[in-house]
């Protein structure tokens, strides 16, 4: 049997070597291909294969960081998707922390599954994504309004000074009708600006589905009730 002692240095020794391995892909990456932003670069149970994300989705890279493969790691004993797995860990919030009073609410059929949305009045990738959303059965929508256009900045304030702000934002995002309020009011934009920052939502539209699993784009309906199905929500 080991010593103690010799163990925890073979255990050290192993760790050291891991890392510095991460470091050489890295230093590889920084050679070759300096304007690829990789991030969270990890080793995979696949000897000399690493995963990173790039722009929200996972990679797989070598040791000499020559090439790119975009897909799904199975692990074969238990036919296991790893590359799921690295999804959810790398792209989760905590729904619960979520300010769900600072969003609009809309609730379709029964609302038993949930899911929050950042969306920018102006941006048509989030009025694809609203056509999108209308499809969906049984489901509570929560609307986070982040203008990151300068021209939505105005009118996402002003409709929460209308009478009913949710029907004032489908007004806005589906068919361009501005917010007739002139008054001023309570309104959580700020907030909401915060808020994606800290949940890194640089942009729009982003998706959050009850698990805290957070996804950016437009998706279509099928696809959500797909990811629905596959997370068991």
């Amino acid at each position: 049997m080991l010593k103690p002692t010799l163990l925890l240095a073979m255990t050290a020794l192993a760790s050291g070597l891991s890392f510095a391995d991460i470091n050489q892909v890295k230093a590889n990456l920084a050679k070759n291909s300096p304007e690829l932003n990789l991030e969270n670069l990890q080793s995979t149970e696949m000897k000399g294969i690493y995963s990173a994300s790039l722009d929200g989705q996972i990679v797989y890279l070598n040791a000499d960081a020559q090439h790119l493969i975009a897909g799904t790691m199975l692990r074969v004993a238990d036919k296991k998707n790893l590359t799921r797995d690295l999804v959810l860990k790398q792209n989760s919030i905590d729904w619960k922390k979520l300010p769900l009073q600072d969003a609009l609410k809309s609730v379709q059929g029964s609302g038993k599954r949930q899911i929050a949305v950042f969306s920018d009045p102006n941006c048509p990738y989030c009025k694809q994504l609203e056509v999108e959303l209308k499809k969906l059965p049984d489901v509570t929508i929560y609307t986070f309004v982040l203008p990151l256009k300068p021209q939505s900045i105005k009118p996402s304030k002003q409709l929460f000074c209308e009478k009913n702000p949710a029907q004032a934002w489908e007004d806005l995002i589906s068919k361009g009708l501005q917010p007739q309020s002139t008054k001023s009011c309570n309104h959580p934009i700020e907030r909401n600006i915060a808020l994606a920052k800290s949940l890194n939502i640089q942009g729009t539209p982003a998706i959050i589905f009850s698990n805290g699993l957070k996804l950016m784009g437009a998706y279509p309906a099928e696809q959500i009730e797909k990811i629905w199905t596959e997370l068991g929500l």
